[in-house]
C-alpha cells in the first residue's frame, strides 16, 4: 500500500502542467519559447531556480567592468536588445543598443564590453529607443517623427515610416498576430505598424494633447496610452481593434477616469490591473491609485464598433488610491509586480508600498539621486548619480511580497564627475 502511494506522488510531481503553472506563476515576463527550449517545464523550474540563487549569492568581484573608448558623444536612451543571440565558444551573447549624441545607435556585447555595430550619421537626431528582442530588432524616432527599423548588423535601417510630427512615445507589442510598433505623436494621434515593414494598420486620434504614454498589459489584450496635461483622461484600448481597424469605426476603448497622469505601469502577474502615478495641485503631490478593469463575457460573437470579440469592455474599477507625504521628494520611476506592490524611488531612497499607501520597506543603499529604476516581476535595478547600480529580488515569504538586496556595483574611475 505505501509503495503504491509513493508511486501515486511520484506520478503526481512530474506532472507537466503543475511545473508550466509554477513557472509561470512565478517568471509570467520570460519569453518561455526562447527559454524552455528542450527542457521540460521541471527541468526550467530547477535551473531557474539555481540562477535566482546564484543571483542572490552574488558579489561585486563576481562583475567585469569595461568602459566604452573613443569618441562617441553622450549616450542617451538604452535598451536590451538580446540575451539570446548568435553564441560564441558556447556563450550566448547579451547585447544592449543605445543612443547617442553623435546622433547615431550602437549595438554592444556587454561581456566584452565591445561596440559591434553602428548607424550612420542621423540627421535629425533620434530622442526615442525601442527594441523587440524576440526579433533583434531595434526601433528609432527623431526630432522630425521619422520612425525606423534597425536589425544592428546593416548599416541602413530596414524600413522606414514618416510620422510628420514629433513622437513622444514608442511601444513593441508581440501578439498571437505577429510583432507590431505602436507610435503617439504630439497631435494626439496613436499609429500601429507592422514589422518589421512599417507598414500602416491603423491611425487613432487619442487625445487633444501628446500621447507621452503608451504601455502594451502583459498578456498583450490592452494598450494604455496617456499624455500628462492636467485635461487628459488616460485610455485603454483594446488592442484587437487596433490591429484589425474597421474603417470608419473608433476602436473599442474605455477611458480612465483620472486626470494628470505622469507614469503607469501593468502588473506583471495581474494583467488587468494597472497602477497610474499623478501629481496634482499647485504643489504637484504626487499620488498613486490602481485600477482594475472589468469585462464582461458576452454570449456569441458580439460586435462592438465593428470589432469582433467575445469580451466587452465594461468599467476601469478603481482599487486603491493614497497621496505621498508632503515631506517625501516626488518619485519619477515606478515598477510594480503582484499588482499589491508599488516600488518607486525618492531622492537616493527606494520604497515598497502597498497600492493602498503602507509602507513596507525604505532602502538607503544610494548617496545620491536615484536617477532610473527598473523592475519586473523578479527583479528591482536602480542606478544612481553616484555611479552606482544596486540589485534587489522579489521574495514571496510571509504576507506581502518583500524586496531583498542582492548586490551593490560601484564605478571608481579616474573621472569624478557623476554620469
Amino acid at each position: 500500500m505505501r509503495i503504491m502511494v509513493f508511486q501515486e506522488w511520484n506520478r503526481v510531481a512530474e506532472n507537466d502542467h503543475l511545473w508550466r503553472n509554477l513557472c509561470l506563476k512565478k517568471w509570467s515576463f520570460c519569453n518561455f519559447s526562447k527559454c524552455l527550449g528542450s527542457q521540460t517545464w521541471k527541468q526550467f523550474f530547477f535551473k531557474q531556480t539555481k540562477q535566482e540563487y546564484q543571483m542572490a549569492l552574488a558579489q561585486p568581484e563576481d562583475f567585469i567592468f569595461k568602459e566604452a573608448t573613443g569618441n562617441l558623444g553622450i549616450l542617451g536612451p538604452m535598451a536590451y536588445l538580446s540575451g539570446n543571440g548568435p553564441t560564441m565558444g558556447g556563450r550566448e551573447k547579451s547585447i544592449i543598443c543605445t543612443v547617442s549624441s553623435k546622433h547615431m545607435l550602437y549595438a554592444w556585447d556587454v561581456q566584452e564590453g565591445t561596440m559591434i555595430w553602428s548607424s550612420p550619421v542621423q540627421q535629425p537626431s533620434i530622442t526615442h529607443l525601442a527594441t523587440l528582442p524576440q526579433m533583434h530588432l531595434a526601433f528609432t524616432v527623431d526630432l522630425e517623427g521619422t520612425v525606423k527599423v534597425w536589425n544592428c548588423q546593416d548599416q541602413d535601417a530596414l524600413a522606414t515610416f514618416p510620422v510628420s510630427q514629433a513622437c513622444f512615445s514608442l511601444e513593441v507589442c508581440l501578439t498571437k498576430d505577429g510583432p507590431f510598433l505602436m507610435v503617439g505623436n504630439s497631435e494626439g494621434d496613436i499609429y500601429t505598424l507592422t514589422v518589421p515593414e512599417l507598414r500602416g494598420v491603423s491611425k487613432v486620434h487619442a487625445f487633444k494633447y501628446t500621447v507621452d504614454l503608451l504601455h502594451c498589459s502583459p498578456d498583450k489584450k490592452w494598450v494604455f496610452a496617456s499624455g500628462t496635461h492636467q485635461n487628459i483622461l488616460p485610455r485603454v484600448f483594446f488592442t484587437e481593434c487596433l490591429l484589425k481597424p474597421s474603417e470608419g469605426k473608433s476602436p473599442l476603448s474605455l477611458s480612465i477616469p483620472f486626470s494628470s497622469c505622469c507614469r503607469a505601469c501593468w502588473a506583471p502577474r495581474r494583467t488587468s490591473r494597472i497602477t497610474l502615478m499623478y501629481r496634482r495641485g499647485s504643489s504637484k503631490k504626487t499620488g498613486f491609485t490602481t485600477f482594475d478593469l472589468m469585462t464582461e463575457r458576452t454570449g456569441g460573437r458580439t460586435v462592438i464598433q465593428v470589432c469582433v470579440c467575445l469580451f466587452h469592455m465594461k468599467t476601469a474599477h478603481q482599487v486603491a488610491t493614497f497621496l505621498l507625504p508632503v515631506h517625501m521628494e516626488s518619485p519619477i520611476w515606478m515598477g510594480a509586480s503582484d499588482g499589491n506592490m508599488i516600488v518607486f524611488e525618492s531622492g537616493p531612497y527606494l520604497f515598497l508600498f502597498t497600492i493602498s499607501g503602507h509602507q513596507l520597506q525604505r532602502f538607503e543603499d544610494h548617496q545620491r539621486t536615484i536617477g532610473n529604476l527598473w523592475a519586473d516581476s523578479l527583479h528591482v535595478l536602480t542606478t544612481s548619480m553616484d555611479d552606482s547600480l544596486h540589485v534587489y529580488m522579489w521574495e514571496e515569504e510571509g504576507r506581502y511580497p518583500y524586496l531583498k538586496s542582492c548586490c551593490h556595483l560601484e564605478h571608481i574611475g579616474s573621472d569624478l564627475t557623476p554620469s
